[in-house]
Formats: structure tokens, C-alpha cells, sequence
């Protein structure tokens, strides 16, 4: 194929990815509504996954502290074979079906906890061990996966199967599967955090003030709901420290 033809059939197949999430979106809301009551407890939710999964389920976790200002305690992404995993190749890491819940264990897991195993191919014994252990010991348990009917999904309480169909690259899941996990963890997440009252109409008012960019989004933010100049609203965006302490000055 030249270029052309690659990226088009390429985008045609990244096409369907949508739709096979939107079909799953009643497993995502039971799984969401199942978590919410947890995490108003003090429950955390855990990301449990290997290889693509694993990183994606990191990069979910990691986002949120500074998005939504939530200790970074909330949610958390654990992979096969550890932080190394997260830019290199772990040999065999994922075959291990004990150290799933073991490296659960290291956080000190509780029955107001929540676990969800992400891998796409629905069988990797880390996140099947995770996930078997998490539910004996009384945690809840949700799965992410791409083929229908798993044995991740029998081990879990709540799944989430997006079916998108075979991947461009045969098996190459951090394709198509990648996306749409992706777009389920955004789904949940976000929902969660918005449940929690970490939002308020559409603006992240609780977001930390980590860079030029979001200092701007916040004084422009405060502009729009208070009227200020743009000086006014960063000097008191600054004192106050975050958006939602600045409204709640009023």
C-alpha cells in the first residue's frame, strides 16, 4: 500500500472504534454506579493491566490529580512488572497470575476499594489473578476487554466488552482495543470525578495550577463567571490557589 492507503484504511478501521463503545455504554454505567458510592467512603479504584492496557491504565490514574485536584491516592494505575514496564519490554511479566494481587496488596486494598482489569484479549493471567482476589476478598470488581465472553470477564463482577473487531496489524491490541480503552477509562474516570463534585458546570475548577497554561485557563475562567480584568483574576486565582476557592470567596 502506499502512504495514502495505509493511513486511509488505517482511519477506516479507528472509524469503528466509537460505535463499539457506545454500545458498551450501559456496562460502563453500571460499573460506574456500582464505584461511586465506594469512592464517596473513601474507597480507591485501582487500574490493573499489562503491557498497552497496564500503560494506559497509568496514564488515566496520572492524569486526574492534576485535572480534577484529587490526591494521587484516588485512583491508581498498577502495571505488569512495574514503573520499568511503562517504557520497556517486561519479559513474561504478565504470565504471573499471583503478582497481580500481590502488587494490589502493596496499596493495602480495603472492601470500599474497586479494581478493574484492563487487557484486551480478555485471558492475561496477571489481571485475571487481580481480579479473582480482589472479589474474594471483597473488593468490587470490573473488567475492560475486547472479545466477548472472557474468562476476565467470568472473574469479574461488572465487564465492559468493546468489541471492535480485528486490528489492522493482527493482534496488534494497542490499536484499535487501545483506543477504545482509552475511551472507556476517560469515560469513567471523568464521570466519577464530575459524581464526586470535582466540576462544576463544564470547568475543572478544582485543577492544580501547575503551568503558564493552566494559571491562563484558570484567570480566564474567573474573568467569565466574576467580571474581572484579566489582571484582577490572576491575582486572586494566585492568592486563592485554585479556581473553586477563588468563586467560593464571594
Amino acid at each position: 500500500m502506499s502512504v495514502a492507503e495505509l493511513l486511509q484504511h488505517i482511519n477506516d478501521e479507528d472509524a469503528l472504534v466509537a460505535e463499539a463503545v457506545r454500545k458498551a455504554i450501559p456496562q460502563i454505567q453500571a460499573l460506574v454506579e456500582a464505584i461511586e458510592p465506594r469512592m464517596k467512603r473513601g474507597g480507591r479504584l485501582f487500574y490493573v493491566g499489562a503491557g498497552t492496557s497496564g500503560r494506559l491504565g497509568v496514564l488515566d490514574a496520572s492524569e486526574l490529580p492534576p485535572t480534577f485536584g484529587v490526591p494521587d491516592t484516588w485512583v491508581v494505575g498498577i502495571i505488569a512488572g512495574g514503573e520499568k514496564a511503562l517504557r520497556h519490554a517486561v519479559e513474561k511479566a504478565e504470565d504471573i497470575a499471583r503478582k497481580g494481587w500481590e502488587d494490589v496488596l502493596t496499596y493495602h486494598p480495603t472492601a470500599d476499594d474497586s479494581v478493574i482489569g484492563i487487557a484486551a484479549s480478555g485471558t492475561t493471567p496477571y489481571v485475571i489473578g487481580a481480579v479473582k482476589e480482589a472479589r474474594k476478598n471483597g473488593l468490587l470488581t470490573g473488567c475492560i476487554t475486547s472479545n466477548p465472553n472472557t474468562p476476565l470477564a467470568e472473574a469479574s463482577e461488572f465487564s465492559i466488552e468493546t468489541i471492535v473487531g480485528p486490528e489492522f496489524v493482527t493482534g496488534s491490541s494497542r490499536m484499535k482495543s487501545g483506543t477504545a480503552q482509552k475511551m472507556v477509562l476517560n469515560m469513567i474516570s471523568t464521570s466519577l470525578m464530575i459524581r464526586l463534585g470535582r466540576v462544576e458546570g463544564n470547568r475543572m475548577v478544582k485543577m492544580q495550577l501547575t503551568n503558564a497554561k493552566l494559571v491562563d485557563r484558570g484567570t480566564r475562567m474567573l474573568q467569565d463567571s466574576l467580571g474581572l480584568s484579566y489582571e484582577e483574576a490572576q491575582q486572586r486565582l494566585l492568592d486563592a490557589g485554585s479556581v473553586d476557592k477563588a468563586l467560593n470567596e464571594e
